[in-house]
């Protein structure tokens, strides 16, 4: 028993070794078979010669040569008519806002405040298009909240240097936006001073001497469409009395499309200073169709067809009224002849009188058009229709003032070509 046993275990000995021997080669047997060999030598003696690589695929030769080499990042390419160099290389640094900042929600309260505004001198702009007028007129920028770094790029470099930049989510954008579509940028400017901004060449190069004079208008969308009515038509400047509201509001920039940095705009002007901004031989015309004084100087003709609306009389006839209660005279009233819109009256340089859809026209504007030789310009209306629109009739006043003035200058170079 002895003798088989010892047998077994003869039999059985050179098992082990065998086993252990292949666990001891598997290994380095498997990271061969991984191995891209670069000579093959087959039984029959032949040898073939493999170039390093070839034997792998390519989706892993390609990601076993990014571990090794760094990925190179797209440089950011400026056109040639920009700054030469980037923004990266200017230096320029944003922050980003974390969940909680309260920056924006407090920089947007307080700016969308006309108290605010006019106390401190600042003012909103909303948008790429306008932010971009704004820096190209000269207006200077403190504050920038944008949504996307790129936007900020699109801006010129020199322009944003000590400019404080944060980038915030669009959704607190979109939460003080103003706009139906937000544009993921909005920008504190410094409020603008008309003296010191540089408006466009091809703006200065049509201007006419015609100006706008803005009397107790207080609709924010007809202020910025007179605005960019002026900006069209060519007019020299706007100017805003105490009363109207504020031209850097942001409904009024949003309707004005970009006027604000085309035509000069002098705001919240008492009427005694009103003249100081005038050129000299000033002419100043009143839109108005409605009044007690342009009934009295019309034709029974022109009110029998309905061109002047009688809305808009209780103010100046209780004046009228007290007036005569007391016994004085009524020469204090201002006398300005009526006349039709489409009749020459651009001789000298004017300026056209706007007033406001709910208290017209005030008598301080009657009685600078009475000093200076101005009348009062009418639009005729069919009858049963009420008075026109504030933006609609200074649309109509100054693009007729633009073509008179046109036809004007024809005239006068046709008379110097021909002696």
């Amino acid at each position: 028993m002895a003798a088989r046993l010892r047998g077994l275990g003869w039999a059985a000995r050179p098992l082990l070794p065998v086993v252990h021997t292949w666990d001891f080669h598997a290994q380095r047997w498997v990271r061969a078979l991984r191995r891209s060999p670069v000579r093959v030598v087959f039984p029959s003696g032949q040898v073939v010669e493999r170039k390093p690589g070839s034997g792998k695929q390519p989706g892993r030769a390609a990601a076993e040569t990014g571990r090794h080499e760094p990925r190179r990042k797209p440089s950011l390419q400026v056109p040639p008519s920009q700054t030469p160099c980037t923004w990266e290389d200017s230096g320029l640094r944003y922050d980003k806002a974390l969940p909680g900042d309260r920056r924006l929600s407090s920089v947007m309260t307080i700016v969308k405040s006309r108290p605010f505004r006019e106390k401190h001198g600042k003012i909103l702009l909303e948008g790429r298009r306008l932010i971009a007028d704004a820096l190209k007129a000269g207006a200077v920028p403190k504050v920038f909240f944008f949504s996307r770094l790129e936007y900020i790029k699109e801006l010129p470099i020199d322009k944003l240097k000590g400019v404080s930049l944060i980038k915030v989510k669009f959704e607190e954008i979109k939460e003080w936006s103003d706009l139906v579509t937000p544009q993921g940028i909005m920008g504190i400017f410094a409020k603008p001073d008309h003296v010191k901004m540089t408006y466009p060449e091809t703006q200065l190069h049509h201007l006419l001497p015609l100006l706008v004079i803005c009397d107790n208008l207080r609709d924010p969308g007809n202020l910025g469409t007179i605005l960019r009515s002026a900006a069209g038509a060519g007019c020299s400047k706007v100017l805003l009395t105490k009363g109207c509201v504020d031209a850097w509001e942001p409904k009024v920039l949003r309707a004005a499309m970009g006027a604000h940095f085309q035509v000069p705009i002098i705001n919240n002007l008492d009427w005694e200073t009103v003249p100081d901004h005038l050129p000299t031989d000033t002419r100043v015309y009143v839109a108005d169709n409605c009044g007690l004084y342009a009934q009295a100087n019309m034709s029974s003709k022109a009110i029998d067809h309905g061109w002047v609306c009688d809305q808009q009389l209780s103010k100046l006839h209780k004046y009228e009224e007290e007036d005569l209660e007391a016994g004085a005279s009524k020469a204090w009233l201002p006398e300005v002849e009526v006349q039709s819109y489409d009749l020459d009256w651009t001789e000298a340089p004017a300026a056209v009188v706007i007033g406001g859809e709910t208290h017209g026209v005030s008598l301080e504007s009657l009685q600078l058009a009475e000093s200076t030789g101005g009348k009062r310009l009418l639009i005729p209306v069919v009858p049963g229709v009420d008075s026109l629109n504030s933006a609609m009739a200074a649309s109509i006043l100054l693009f007729e003032g633009r073509r008179q003035l046109r036809v004007r200058a024809e005239h006068v170079g046709r008379d110097r070509s021909h002696p």
